[in-house]
């Protein structure tokens, strides 16, 4: 039985998790914004407190703005699948592949065959059993974007990460107060767990800790991943090619902290923290294609 081919209903949910993340912001949006600093910095009479609610206001709507660009860049970037001429191109290499062997084309280094796909498969290249076909450089399958994570839009996905980690960091902190508060409170008024219970259904203010708490949840979770895939990427690595590294051997296409950094985010430091690559990195940074990536000179391929 191929468990596989129910992989495609993951995208059904990944519609879904769309709609959860646009909830998830405009739950913030209202705890941090409308309900909490807003009110302050209209009706504030104290300058530092003024001045402290307009900083806050300013920098959540900033990461807001990076969180739904990188996010809106990488749902609707390719990450990148096999052109339908590369096999052709490959002239009499092909019958080899479909045999199961790997063979060398050159830049392209050693190639594998798909036999779902019925296509040579590059370097790095995985099938997705969600996409049913190969993609780039393959990280993973993010259901949040109803898409693959590959060559073409992983740095998108770092940058949504990274946004959206720094923004929910920025939920937490602005509504620690009114976290305490309230339990301090609940705490205190309290003798069970029973009047707790009622004293939380009944608090009028309960919605600003209930979304630290959430929030706090988000940033514990999202700190994971961005540890792990500053990991990779200080490798060259992907998520996929985890299993694939052999012990203690290094891995070929770890060129340096560096220059692994400026295979997925370019050499212009101006588009570091964008999601967008400039014109000189897309056409010399062969990564960024997905098809060809360099190796170290002191590893034979």
């Amino acid at each position: 039985m191929n468990l596989f081919r129910f992989c495609s209903g993951l995208k059904v949910l990944g519609y879904f998790m769309i709609l959860l993340v646009f909830a998830v912001v405009a739950v913030s949006y209202n705890a941090v914004v409308v309900n909490t600093w807003w009110p302050i910095l209209i009706e504030s009479s104290h300058g530092a407190l003024s001045a402290l609610a307009c900083l806050i206001i300013s920098l959540f709507h900033f990461l807001l703005v990076m969180l739904l660009w990188s996010y809106f860049t990488v749902v609707f970037t390719d990450p990148g699948s096999v052109p339908e001429h590369f096999r052709r191109e490959l002239g009499d290499g092909e019958s080899s592949l479909e045999a199961g062997t790997s063979t060398d084309h050159g830049a392209f280094g050693s190639l594998g065959y798909c036999p779902k796909c019925r296509n040579v498969k590059p370097p790095r290249c995985h099938h997705c059993s969600v996409c049913q076909r190969c993609v780039l450089k393959m990280d993973h399958h993010c259901v949040w974007i109803v898409n693959c994570v590959g060559a073409r839009n992983y740095k998108f996905f770092l940058l949504f990460l990274l946004y959206t980690f720094l923004e929910t960091m920025l939920d937490v902190v602005v509504l620690l107060p009114s976290f305490i508060k309230f339990f301090s409170q609940a705490i205190k008024h309290s003798s069970s767990p029973g009047k707790l219970t009622s004293l939380v259904l009944a608090f009028g203010e309960f919605y600003h800790p209930l979304d630290a708490v959430l929030n706090l949840a988000f940033v514990l979770s999202l700190l994971c991943f961005v540890v792990m895939h500053i990991s990779l990427l200080s490798t060259n690595t992907t998520s996929v090619e985890v299993h694939e590294k052999n012990g203690d051997v290094r891995w070929k296409y770890d060129l340096g902290k560096k220059k692994n950094f400026e295979q997925v985010f370019g050499k212009k430091k101006a588009f570091w923290l964008l999601p967008l690559y400039s014109k000189d990195d897309i056409q010399n940074i062969t990564s960024l294609q997905g098809l060809e990536f360099p190796t170290r000179s002191d590893i034979d391929p």
